[in-house]
């Protein structure tokens, strides 16, 4: 069970999340943060000292597959379940963070940041991918071409989700053919 602390760290990084999807990263200040989750400024500083911190915690929680990969669950069924998610992302602009991030890339020099976050995020994938082929449920294919495939293509429709009106098709041609590179199915 959370502490009271971990709660309110939660709750003001997932607040924050909405100002920094609509109004990108340069715009949000503390002030904001502390009007949308009605904490006082001392309240807010008791748990982060700046909008940076805040994005970076933000930014730096991933999801990871490998509780699921260890109870043995059907890869084809994690990647699923995680195309469905970012089908989800992709048609909500209102939850992309691509803006903030590349604002909060230019400000200050992040490179090893994002480095280290898609290293991470690059090998999550691999890790999925890699697992599906020794269950013999992918095709035999290069986990680090696709795991590529996924981030940067991701990355690219979510930043155009920002400035065009992506259609469910575009979201469910993203995840058809991931799927049918890997298991020869759609969806």
């Amino acid at each position: 069970m959370p502490t009271k602390g971990e709660s309110t760290k939660k709750m003001i990084i997932d607040t924050a999340a909405g100002l920094f999807s609509k109004k990108g990263f340069k715009d949000v200040s503390m002030t904001d943060i502390c009007e949308a989750t009605g904490l006082s400024r001392g309240g807010l500083y008791r748990h982060f000292s700046s909008t940076s911190e805040i994005f970076i915690r933000l930014i730096s929680t991933e999801q990871s597959f490998n509780e699921r990969i260890k109870a043995k669950e059907k890869a084809a069924d994690i990647l699923k379940d995680a195309l469905s998610e970012l089908e989800k992302e992709i048609l909500d602009p209102k939850r992309s963070l691509s803006l903030a991030i590349y604002e909060f890339a230019s400000i200050d020099d992040n490179r090893k940041l994002f480095t280290d976050l898609e290293k991470k995020a690059r090998k999550k994938w691999m890790d999925l991918i890699s697992y599906g082929i020794e269950t013999g449920e992918f095709n035999p294919v290069d986990p680090e071409e696709i795991a590529e495939l996924l981030l940067y293509y991701y990355q690219g429709i979510r930043m155009w989700s920002r400035v065009t009106d992506i259609k469910r098709k575009s979201a469910k041609n993203y995840s058809n053919l991931i799927l049918r590179m890997l298991t020869g199915e759609d969806k």
